[in-house]
């Protein structure tokens, strides 16, 4: 019994000399360190990552220490970045430095080790990963060999959409419909299969992707203690639960409530497109105010708030301050794009400011990020979410469920899916009995 004692105090004695002499060390070995708030010994901040989402006590931290902060996150080193000059700086100046990602255990057993075009690190094999992507996948040409498949997921959206509101409006539940939708689009261009919507919702290898995929958004992003505290991975068994990473499409929506955003829309659309025909990705360059909507509901609501995490390669400075490198690097997207001092009124949904303002508007705006990682299918999505958005506002007549407002409280996960799925009343236009069931 004295030996067993012996031996445990022993190994608590050793784990705790090694713990604060790597706190000693690295204090004294990177000086100018951005600031940080007080940490718990061991496990540094890994506490301000148990309630997501990160980005609003990160922007809290933010008011309270300036711009740039850091976090010691159990034995990794991260600092927060909430300021236009100095992510431009970051992206920039420093962009080959952080060209690199973060080994998480999301991209390590799902990225196949690091070495998909979002994990790889950056050099000659991520370049011609990139390259590959850019004129094989993501090509005009591409994306237009793929039109006819983005078309008819629209088609069949509309449809089921249609069935229950002909006459009158109808409650309808849109998350999962948008979840089909996008899923129905990557499964038919990647393996030329139908695994979601109509006919298919109770097959049981879409079912089962489904829940797959709702799980690994849970437990995606930079918040997962069990990457910066090994214990905790061993404790909670967090690799078994990484699945595969598909990015969700949920609130884009919010543009629609609005009625005088819906109103105009609907004009322009019905001006330019007609009430004959459905629109087409053809129409897109002639609706500027349908774009300025998409744009408006990426700013406030970018697919990924904290954009994918970068890694410091070499030792840089960042907003002033020495940041060594291996050091991850956050983006806070979020709330650069409700930066009142770069945004106008930056709470508000208001499309027009796409038009008032500088059309240089690029440098502020960041739901695809910036630089050499910047995400290569923002093309796609773009083409993908203005069809869709604007075959809803054409076809369908919108309006609350109820008197109170939408929900937008954000649940945890990379891509900032809604807590509450989204529902709203819906009721089909003219249009859809004019095209849609012509077709069908």
């Amino acid at each position: 019994m004295e030996e067993s004692t012996l031996f445990y105090s022993s190994l608590a004695l050793l784990f705790l000399f090694l713990a604060f002499n790597l706190l000693f060390q690295s204090k004294h070995r990177h000086e100018n360190l951005p600031p940080s708030p007080l940490s718990l010994p061991i496990i540094g901040h890994l506490h301000l990552l148990i309630n997501p989402p990160l980005h609003r006590p990160f922007l809290q931290l933010s008011k309270k220490l300036g711009p740039v902060f850091s976090l010691r996150l159990g034995s990794r080193l991260a600092v927060v970045v909430s300021s236009l000059s100095v992510i431009q700086e970051c992206l920039t100046k420093n962009d080959i430095v952080l060209a690199n990602r973060p080994n998480l255990l999301l991209s390590k057993h799902l990225g196949y080790n690091h070495t998909t075009v979002v994990s790889a690190p950056y050099g000659d094999y991520w370049r011609n990963l990139r390259r590959i992507c850019t004129i094989e996948i993501f090509s005009p040409n591409r994306l237009n060999k793929f039109h006819g498949i983005r078309k008819d997921e629209v088609r069949r959206l509309l449809l089921k959409l249609c069935h229950n509101s002909r006459e009158a409006f109808a409650k309808v539940e849109l998350k999962s419909m948008f979840t089909d939708l996008i899923l129905n689009n990557l499964m038919r261009m990647m393996a030329g299969k139908i695994y979601f919507g109509e006919g298919v919702s109770d097959d049981g290898e879409a079912k089962e992707f489904r829940e797959l995929i709702a799980e690994v958004v849970e437990y995606s992003g930079a918040g997962n203690p069990a990457d910066y505290l090994p214990i905790l991975n061993w404790a909670g068994n967090y690799e078994k639960k990484l699945l595969e990473l598909f990015k969700r499409m949920d609130g884009f929506l919010q543009g629609l409530i609005d009625e005088q955003v819906l109103k105009k829309a609907k004009a322009e659309i019905d001006a330019q497109v007609g009430e004959e025909r459905l629109i087409d990705e053809s129409d897109i360059a002639k609706l500027p105010y349908l774009q300025n909507i998409m744009s408006e509901t990426l700013r406030l609501y970018p697919a990924a708030p904290l954009l994918v995490p970068h890694k410091t390669s070499d030792d840089c400075t960042i907003g002033g301050y020495n940041v060594p490198s291996n050091t991850i690097v956050l983006i806070n997207a979020w709330a650069i794009q409700r930066d009142p001092e770069l945004w106008d009124d930056p709470s508000s949904f208001k499309p027009e400011r796409f038009e008032s303002e500088s059309k240089d508007h690029g440098h502020k705006y960041l739901p695809f990020g910036m630089g050499r990682r910047a995400c290569p299918g923002a093309s796609m999505a773009h083409r993908m979410v203005n069809l869709t958005l604007g075959s809803l506002i054409q076809c369908f007549e919108w309006k609350r469920v109820g008197v109170e407002e939408i929900d937008m409280t954000e649940g945890k996960g990379v891509t900032m899916p809604k807590v509450e799925p989204l529902e709203a009343m819906c009721k089909a236009r003219a249009i859809l009995h004019k095209d849609l069931y012509r077709a069908a």
